[in-house]
């Protein structure tokens, strides 16, 4: 059993892992770096080319982030024999999702906000789309390639994290041993607002490879969902009483649909006015529809709970009912969630950053030296800031309350430790995150669990485990 990282191991972006399990040859995740453009953003695929002597049979695709899924066309069309699973909800959100990355890619292209060719078309991720095989939860499939020398099984378990996300339990007969395998993915152990937490294998496993994305974050730990959950409503509360507008950015996926749900809770509550208008745009609309539609055959904390059962609003397309909609008390909840350039949520920002009645809330992470960073940090020291550094745009004096609220879909460092335990793996490969988050998690496994062997792979680095 080989284990080779093909997306960066000392970042969060384009989470890719190749496992030859006895002959067999996995893909786990096809993501891009969302930082980067073009074949820059890639994971190193050139790594697994037959001509390498590592087979391709099948790539599992855990869920519907860009990070995870957005490379998935470019490797199908290299490898063109491959199998493509994921769950049912996943490829439901992948046949939207891809295609508008497409028309983004070619969009960013025209207007000179990159010089990078786009990865793939529209045309060609249809093209692709029938080779998606979308399973249902728990149900065990087929994953022995063409060369190998023992069966391979596979079989998802729901994630905790975004609709459709799941963890990857494998089996392999090896040499006459049967060896278990479990890939998280990122996942989430406790309830949020509309998913509920993660689902695990009952019995040990041989070998775990473990996100890492909050290892470094002491904060995480310190804070409940609930206190959370409060002390953004009173912050929304507040905005709407000084005659403000609230902006949340959000990511279209996940993050969206549960401030949605979080503010239907505080309407009901009587925490925000009832009369409140709420405003949505773009793809986290066409991401809501599939949380509807799905609502009954996947996890869901409350199945009768529908994201279009919370009264919302299409934000106008033309200025003049722009500013309309921006002039009264309301709450806009936009993409994207850290403030890129040219984004709706960047250009509302822009407009109500120096005035003291609005609210700017996140709700999600905001990678350093983003449009989201600068904000949060001016606000923190009282200084000024450019959101758009693209179109020449002067610095503004940040007046707006700008505040962060954890409402992360991974778990904290603490809780992983414990799925360790949990799951009490001979084998932790760490993965999807820093440098630093996955050494604070090497140190504390080993200190509590002395007899698990913790690895920190490198890209490009084959282990045999």
């Amino acid at each position: 059993m080989h284990y080779l990282a093909l997306g960066s191991t000392d970042d969060i972006g384009a989470s890719c892992h190749y496992l030859n399990l006895a002959g067999t040859g996995l893909i786990l995740d096809a993501g891009v770096d969302p930082e980067t453009d073009g074949v820059e953003s890639l994971p190193e695929l050139s790594l697994i080319h037959d001509r390498m002597g590592r087979p391709v049979d099948h790539v599992l695709v855990t869920h519907a982030h860009h990070d995870h899924l957005g490379a998935l066309p470019v490797l199908v069309q290299q490898f063109p024999n491959v199998g493509v699973h994921m769950t049912k909800p996943t490829q439901m959100l992948a046949e939207v999702l891809l295609p508008s990355s497409a028309r983004l890619q070619r969009r960013r292209l025209m207007e000179g906000s990159t010089t990078a060719r786009p990865l793939f078309d529209a045309d060609t991720v249809e093209a692709l789309g029938y080779l998606y095989e979308g399973h249902n939860l728990d149900a065990k499939f087929d994953l022995t390639g063409a060369r190998g020398e023992g069966e391979v099984t596979g079989q998802f378990y729901h994630a905790g994290h975004v609709l459709g996300a799941a963890g990857v339990f494998l089996e392999v007969q090896e040499a006459g041993q049967r060896r278990r395998i479990f890939y998280t993915s990122d996942t989430h152990l406790r309830s949020q607002t509309i998913i509920p937490g993660g689902e695990y294998p009952e019995d040990p496993i041989d070998l775990l490879l473990l996100e890492s994305t909050l290892g470094s974050d002491e904060e995480a730990e310190q804070t409940t969902r609930r206190e959370q959950e409060k002390l953004f409503g009173e912050a929304i509360a507040r905005a709407l009483e000084r005659g403000g507008t609230v902006l949340v950015p959000v990511f279209a996926l996940g993050r969206a649909q549960e401030i949605l749900a979080l503010i239907d809770r505080y309407k009901q509550r009587r925490i925000i006015p009832d009369e409140t208008p709420v405003y949505t745009n773009g793809q986290m609309r066409a991401v809501a529809d599939l949380y509807d539609r799905t609502r009954l055959a996947s996890p869901r904390l409350n199945p009768d709970f529908e994201v279009f059962g919370v009264d919302q609003q299409r934000f106008p397309r033309s200025d003049a009912r722009a500013r309309q909609a921006l002039s009264k008390p309301s709450i806009h909840v936009t993409s994207s969630g850290m403030l890129f350039e040219r984004t709706l949520s960047n250009k509302l920002a822009q407009q109500l950053v120096e005035d003291e009645r609005h609210g700017i809330f996140f709700v999600g992470f905001s990678k350093e030296g983003s449009p989201g960073d600068r904000l949060q940090r001016a606000a923190a020291e009282g200084t000024e800031v450019i959101l758009d550094a693209t179109n020449g745009q002067e610095a503004q004096p940040v007046r707006a309350e700008v505040a962060r609220f954890r409402f992360s879909g991974h778990s904290h460092r603490q809780d992983l430790v414990e799925l360790v335990g949990k799951l009490r793996p001979k084998k932790v490969v760490l993965v999807h995150g820093e440098t630093e988050a996955k050494q604070w998690m090497r140190d504390t496994i080993q200190r509590l669990y002395p007899g698990t062997e913790v690895i920190l792979p490198k890209q490009g680095v084959e282990i045999e485990l």
